[in-house]
Order: C-alpha cells, then sequence, then structure tokens
C-alpha cells in the first residue's frame, strides 16, 4: 500500500502492480505527466489528480471516492477492465478507446467524454455538462444518467439506456442498434441517420425529430414541441397524444391521438406507404 503520499514527477508510479493507492495527491510544481501509467491490478481510493494523462494503459483497476480536476485531462485512455465509484472526473477528454468500463455514482464534467470505447457499463452518472460524449462507443448498458450536453451518442452501436434523463440535442446520430427505455429525451434533431433505433415509455421533447431513419420504433411514446417529425423516415410509431407536425415519412405507420399538421408531397413520397391513423378527429 502506499499511503498518504504526494507525487509530482513524470511517471512517478509507473508500471504499478497489485498496490492500494489511498489518499494520494499527484500535484506539484514539477507537473509530470502518466503519473499511473502501464499499471496493473491496482485500487486507487480517495486520490486527488491534477496531472494530465494518470491511467493510461492501465489493466485492472478499482478507482473510487477520486477527484479528477479540470487540470487533470485525458485521464483514462486505452484501459482495460477499469471499475470507477464514487469520483468525479472533470478534466476534458476524461476516457477514450477503453474496454470493460463500469462508472457508478460519479459526476462528470467533460469535453469529449467516453470516445471509442466498448462494453461500458454507467449507472447513476451525472454529466453536468458535455459535448460530443460517447461518440462511437459499442457495447453499452446505461441507467440512471442524468447528463445535459451537445451531440451525444454519435455514431454509436449496440446500445441499451433506461431510466435516463437526457437534455442534448443532436443526439443519437448515425446510430445502429439503440434501444431507450422509460427515458426522457430533450433536444433538437434527435437521431437523424438513425438505424434500427427503438425508443419505448419514453418522453420526447424537441424540434425535427427522427429525420433520415431505417427502422425507428416509438413504443408508447410522448411527443412535446415535434415539429417536421419523421421526415423521409421508415418507421413504427405509436405515440400518445398530440404531434405538432410531420413531413413526408418515407413508409411506415404512425399512430397518435392527432396530428397538427400532415405534409406529404406527392413528388416526394408515396402517401400510400404510410399508414397514419388519428384517435381523435380534432387536435385541440
Amino acid at each position: 500500500m502506499i499511503q498518504n503520499q504526494t507525487f509530482d514527477q513524470e511517471r512517478a508510479l509507473y508500471g504499478l502492480k497489485d498496490t492500494l493507492v489511498k489518499n494520494c495527491r499527484f500535484d506539484g510544481p514539477a507537473d509530470g505527466e502518466s503519473a499511473l501509467k502501464e499499471a496493473r491490478n491496482i485500487q486507487a481510493e480517495g486520490c486527488y489528480m491534477n496531472l494530465r494523462y494518470p491511467f493510461w494503459h492501465v489493466d485492472g483497476a478499482r478507482i473510487s471516492d477520486t477527484l479528477f480536476t479540470e487540470n487533470c485531462r485525458a485521464a483514462l485512455w486505452y484501459d482495460n477492465n477499469v471499475n470507477i465509484e464514487e469520483s468525479s472526473l472533470f478534466g476534458i477528454k476524461a476516457l477514450r478507446e477503453c474496454q470493460n468500463i463500469t462508472l457508478k455514482n460519479c459526476k462528470v464534467n467533460s469535453t469529449e467524454f467516453a470516445w471509442k470505447s466498448q462494453n461500458l457499463t454507467i449507472e447513476n452518472v451525472t454529466i453536468e455538462e458535455s459535448e460530443y460524449p460517447f461518440f462511437e462507443i459499442r457495447e453499452a448498458k446505461i441507467s440512471g444518467l442524468k447528463m445535459k450536453g451537445k451531440y451525444s451518442f454519435q455514431y454509436n452501436e449496440n446500445i441499451q439506456i433506461t431510466n435516463s434523463e437526457l437534455d442534448t440535442k443532436d443526439a443519437f446520430w448515425h446510430t445502429k442498434n439503440v434501444k431507450v427505455k422509460n427515458s426522457l429525451i430533450k433536444g433538437e434533431y434527435l437521431g437523424w441517420y438513425s438505424e434500427n433505433l427503438t425508443l419505448e415509455n419514453c418522453r420526447i421533447i424537441g424540434s425535427q425529430p427522427f429525420c433520415y431513419c431505417k427502422n425507428l420504433v416509438l413504443k408508447n411514446c410522448t411527443m412535446e414541441n415535434c415539429d417536421l417529425a419523421f421526415e423521409k423516415s421508415t418507421l413504427q410509431a405509436e405515440i400518445k397524444g398530440k404531434i405538432d407536425s410531420v413531413k413526408n415519412p418515407l413508409s411506415g405507420k404512425i399512430i397518435a391521438d392527432c396530428i397538427g399538421l400532415l405534409i406529404q408531397e406527392k413528388e416526394i413520397c408515396d402517401n400510400s406507404k404510410t399508414e397514419i391513423i388519428c384517435r381523435k378527429k380534432n387536435c385541440a
């Protein structure tokens, strides 16, 4: 065990193995980088990370009750088998090109968070502000996420999201096989160019959602302030309540209580390929 020490030199604990690092500070005038690079089977508990690139090429780590400050940029890159709990990640590009990563009960404020990673488990995480979070991730299970940001979940594949609150524009662009359940999704231009995007029991808020989608499925969802929806999309949508407007869907079926404005331009789409059912005659 290494306890109650301060490190500021370059590669201070390079290649560390089978060790608990407890209540240590990585900070100081030497301003060294890559403190725990190439570490194996370590624990970091109650630490203060204020220097760059601390956990690169790490295989096997448990990190808890640890603060990664704004100065701790690119904290975890190229890592495998890392569990992070009860920690705060506040540096830019906090997680990238990692595999088998679990985050539980963490706070994140990191632009370009979690890029190009796979096999992620995210539970009860708050993202206070981010741009392009979760870019090009594969194979992830996410629950209890509360996120505020822009351009999230782009180019994702095989993702499950449940019981989450996502305040984000341009989310789910170019995704494949993404399922969202029991969640709030707020933001403009949701889901464009996606394939096999499914939302169930979700509250959807924002302008021009779900355009240019392939095999979009909406089950038992509500749509608020959603105008010009479904342009050039193939879909099966069952909506509770009103859709403000629908524009030129390519094919499929749309069921809603009512649609404020239906735009079907014959020169753009074949109206016979989309079945539209409104439960109510009037859209008051």
